[in-house]
């Protein structure tokens, strides 16, 4: 199942306690769905939990059956039909509308009583018109539907909820969309699905906290890196002192120095330095290590 799904389903589990907030839901089904018009409304899904919510929905919101239903046990996309003049005209005067004047969608405000009738309006476009990616792979969660006055206000309700979607089209759909985590979270939150909710937000943390591995990662490597080049130089100039003069030549604190740093070439000078007899601190084996590469540019 995708996450997309499992959003899905988390939300059918939801019960409207009250017929205002049934009828709201519809209404957002309705004006996101395959098609909705004064000849027909037809919804088309391919979530089990929606196409089994659906029947009850719509007999809670507005007291009527679907004229034709989904075969049974057939596995594919669901689809749900009203054809009958009166049912569309029942659904219609629900929704303060007009099946003979209709022509352009448009959400009327007076539906949508309180703020749980809003998310319960959401909840349904989401429900039919609806998708989410997998957060582990990207974040981005968007509401599409043909009609375009209809996204319009769709996206003032968002704002009266507290959300600031964007907006784009994309075959004729017109689209209100989220790509940040801490966004989508909030949004399947405020229409009821906590656990989607936290699952956008678990993939955000370990996203970011596997970003700070690489960075790290990445950042220990180049110092590392940077740590082999300077020893290899430094090795280099001793060899080359070496060959001239000999170590024994060097006095005795760069003497130690130098063979310290030919038997450990890999050591950074912090562990070099605690590994000195006595021990002496970092800037002073750096210190002793400049004087041998200066010694060594003058045996060239």
């Amino acid at each position: 199942m995708s996450f997309s799904s499992e959003a899905k389903a988390e939300l059918c589990q939801l019960r409207p306690d009250k017929k205002s907030a049934a009828v709201a839901e519809c209404y957002g089904v309705l004006l996101y769905c395959s098609s909705f018009s004064a000849r027909e409304a037809r919804i088309i899904t391919a979530s089990e939990d929606f196409a089994a919510l659906l029947p009850r929905l719509f007999r809670r919101a507005f007291g009527l059956d679907f004229d034709t239903l989904p075969e049974s046990g057939k596995s594919g996309k669901k689809s749900f039909l009203i054809t009958d003049p009166g049912k569309l005209s029942r659904i219609f005067d629900a929704f303060g509308a007009d099946t003979r004047a209709t022509v352009t969608h448009h959400v009327n405000f007076g539906v949508l009583e309180d703020e749980g009738c809003m998310e319960a309006f959401v909840r349904g476009a989401f429900l039919a018109g609806g998708s989410v990616t997998d957060p582990d792979k990207r974040f981005h969660l968007e509401l599409a539907t043909a009609h375009q006055s209809v996204s319009r206000e769709m996206y003032t309700v968002l704002l009266d909820l507290g959300f600031s979607p964007k907006e784009s089209r994309r075959q004729g759909n017109a689209l209100l969309y989220f790509k940040k985590a801490d966004g989508i979270a909030d949004f399947f939150t405020a229409i009821g699905a906590p656990v989607t909710a936290m699952g956008v937000m678990t993939a955000k943390v370990e996203r970011e906290m596997r970003n700070t591995v690489t960075r790290q990662i990445n950042c220990d490597s180049h110092n590392a890196d940077r740590t082999v080049a300077a020893a290899q130089e430094q090795i280099e100039a001793i060899r080359r002192f070496a060959r001239e003069y000999g170590l024994d030549s060097l006095p005795e604190p760069l003497h130690d120095t130098a063979l310290l740093r030919i038997t450990n070439p890999e050591a950074s000078l912090a562990d070099l330095a605690k590994l000195s007899l006595p021990p002496v601190s970092k800037s002073c084996l750096s210190h002793r290590l400049r004087k041998i590469m200066e010694l060594a540019e003058k045996a060239e």
